[in-house]
């Protein structure tokens, strides 16, 4: 992952479990650590070793989206702002997958990209409904 697209409160991946960033820092010979923590553990590690946490149909709606659309190529999530939807392309061209912002197409396959979109926009982070910071879910 590149540190430079890491903000605090992100959701990672490190050995098989999901975290939350608390802390972006480098040490003395300038390599980049992040300190990270789910409900039983809380320790710092080298950034390079964790892994983004791709957007799956259960994370989407963990982040209050609902599916209004089905079809054989594609199906659509959207959030309660009716400006804010998310496409998952069924073909193996995954042309239209992605976040919508007012019609507009933004590549996010990421939870973090996610996160730091919606951050940018609302100035908050986004509410999920719950999330366990133990397993992965993906």
């Amino acid at each position: 992952m590149n540190v430079a697209d890491l903000k605090i409160n992100n959701l990672v991946e490190y050995k098989n479990q999901i975290y939350n960033i608390t802390e972006i820092f480098q040490d003395n010979e300038k390599d980049y650590f992040v300190k990270i923590e789910n409900d039983i553990h809380s320790f710092s590690v080298p950034a390079a070793s964790i892994k983004p946490i791709h957007i799956t149909e259960e994370w989407l709606e963990k982040f209050g989206f609902s599916r209004t659309y089905s079809s054989e190529q594609r199906i659509r999530y959207e959030r309660p702002e009716a400006f804010i939807k998310y496409d998952i392309d069924l073909s193996s061209r995954k042309i239209v997958e992605g976040l919508k912002i007012y019609g507009n197409s933004i590549r996010c396959k990421y939870i973090h990209e996610f996160q730091n979109i919606f951050s940018c926009l609302f100035g908050k982070e986004p509410a999920t409904m719950s999330y366990r910071l133990v397993g992965t879910e993906s």
